[in-house]
């Protein structure tokens, strides 16, 4: 309650309805017992007795009615209501006394005198039954038994105002209880009530306040939230959202002001890579032709003086004409790999089954003088640049024939889909390339074996990757090893993997 600060009055409010509740609660708990108690009694021990009490009554009845029959008669077979009653009062008295009417209490004390009443007629019902010729018997019985009747008279009044009794006491315990219930509603409503009153007052209304404060500096990030009134935890919430409000002013002009150097390096890139393109064309133009220059004069002079050079003299120029061969070759990749992503069309729907075709037509001398032989599956449609693809698909079979080692290549062109992309393959038979290499082959200019062994300019990979990456795709290579030789892992075959967006993604 301190901590919440609802008020003094509002407090002691608060604690005396809770100490009326719990008193009301244990009124109830003590009424709700007295109930119980009551009918427990009146049901499982007064009526029973009541009942054993009126078999008791019929059962002297009977014993009386057999014993005239028989004094009347002499005959035997009226002397059995006698013997049957006398069974029955006897199954009675047991039932009594199980009942509770044992010695010391009230109905205990009644039986008591039922039973000596009932010996003191017995005694003389027996006298008769033996034939005795007292005159005074008969006297005597009917006294004796108007006696007994008139003591199992009163036990039945007894036990029937006891019973009533505890039908009062039951009454009475039902409508207490029904009183505290309606106390304890009550004393619920009213203690809901002033919580309800309470928890408005200095709960709902000061979150009320500072919602519309935050709300405010929603719109106006710059406007302080105040931290308020209410509760303890509220005003520390109001203050944590105010450090939270200026953490994010700070953060908002730190971002602005990234953002403003952003734009400004942004701008400064776009001017460097217009320079690097315009430079990249001037460059290939101008250096290619003092290229072709080189190549011609030194060709010249290989036909004009080719009887006057010995053998190192030709070989000379036979490794500067290739040289100026090679790097026309490299300019010509570079170039080429500057433009990808720059000078290049919109993505449309491209059948890459058909970019196979352009690929494996682009290669038909070099597969034909290899004997290849390419397998492949169904290929989709993708979105993207038909050319760009093209020189993907012809990069890696391309890479696939020329480290064919000396097998016949075997190459397979596969695609499946899957989590809205399209995986592509290509798995050859060829020498394979280490775990280790997976990521290296993928940089530009780098080669994992010398030029006179396999030649190339070490680009091609480094283009598919731009060009995949290019259309929203990945490229790796799937480093699955099966042999070992001289306890090194050794692929026994390549597998080119990349994805390319399916389209409807």
């Amino acid at each position: 309650m301190n901590e919440w600060r609802i008020g003094r009055w509002a407090t002691i409010l608060i604690v005396v309805e809770a100490v009326m509740l719990a008193a009301a609660v244990v009124l109830g708990v003590v009424g709700l017992q007295n109930l119980s108690d009551a009918r427990s009694r009146v049901v499982d021990q007064i009526d029973p007795e009541l009942l054993q009490a009126q078999r008791l009554n019929a059962a002297m009845l009977n014993q009386e009615t057999g014993l005239r029959g028989f004094l009347l008669t002499g005959q035997q077979s009226f002397r059995q209501p006698y013997d049957d009653g006398r069974q029955t009062a006897t199954e009675a008295i047991a039932g009594l006394r199980d009942l509770g009417a044992v010695p010391g209490t009230d109905a205990g004390r009644d039986l008591d005198t039922v039973m000596s009443k009932i010996d003191a007629w017995q005694r003389i019902a027996e006298q008769m039954l033996a034939g005795s010729t007292d005159p005074t018997l008969v006297d005597r019985s009917k006294t004796a038994f108007d006696d007994l009747r008139s003591t199992m008279d009163g036990q039945r009044r007894n036990l029937a105002a006891a019973r009533d009794v505890d039908r009062n006491r039951l009454s009475r315990s039902a409508t207490l209880l029904s009183v505290i219930l309606g106390a304890i509603i009550v004393l619920l409503v009213a203690l809901f009530v002033l919580l309800a009153l309470g928890f408005h007052r200095k709960i709902a209304l000061p979150i009320q306040a500072l919602a519309g404060e935050v709300r405010k500096a929603t719109d106006d990030i710059n406007r302080e939230i105040p931290a308020g009134g209410g509760p303890q935890e509220l005003t520390e919430l109001a203050e944590d959202v105010e450090d939270m409000r200026k953490r994010i002013v700070a953060e908002v002009d730190e971002l602005r002001r990234a953002h403003e150097l952003l734009d400004q390096r942004t701008r400064e890139l776009q001017r460097s890579n217009s320079d690097l393109e315009q430079f990249a064309y001037v460059a290939s133009h101008d250096l290619q032709e003092p290229l072709r220059k080189v190549t011609s004069f030194v060709q010249l002079i290989q036909r004009r003086y080719q009887d006057k050079l010995d053998e190192r003299g030709e070989q000379y120029i036979e490794f500067a004409v290739d040289g100026a061969r090679r790097m026309s070759v490299l300019i010509n990749d570079l170039l080429a790999f500057s433009r990808v992503g720059r000078s290049t069309g919109e993505f449309v729907d491209v059948d890459t089954g058909a970019v196979l075709d352009a690929a494996l037509s682009n290669l038909e001398s070099v597969i034909e003088f290899s004997g290849a032989k390419i397998t492949r599956t169904d290929l989709p449609h993708v979105r993207g640049e038909a050319s760009l693809l093209t020189v993907v698909f012809q990069n890696l079979i391309s890479n696939a024939i020329k480290f064919r080692g000396d097998t016949t290549p075997q190459i397979r062109v596969s695609a499946v889909e899957g989590d809205g992309e399209w995986k592509f393959s290509v798995t050859d038979n060829g020498i394979g390339i280490e775990a280790e290499y997976a990521e290296r082959i993928f940089v530009i200019f780098q080669r994992l074996h010398p030029r006179a062994a396999y030649p190339g300019t070490g680009i091609g990979l480094a283009m598919a990757r731009k060009i995949v990456e290019f259309h929203g795709g990945r490229i790796w290579l799937d480093t699955v090893t099966n042999n070992s030789e001289a306890g090194k892992t050794v692929p026994d075959k390549t597998t080119f993997s990349f994805t390319l967006p399916s389209e409807g993604k």
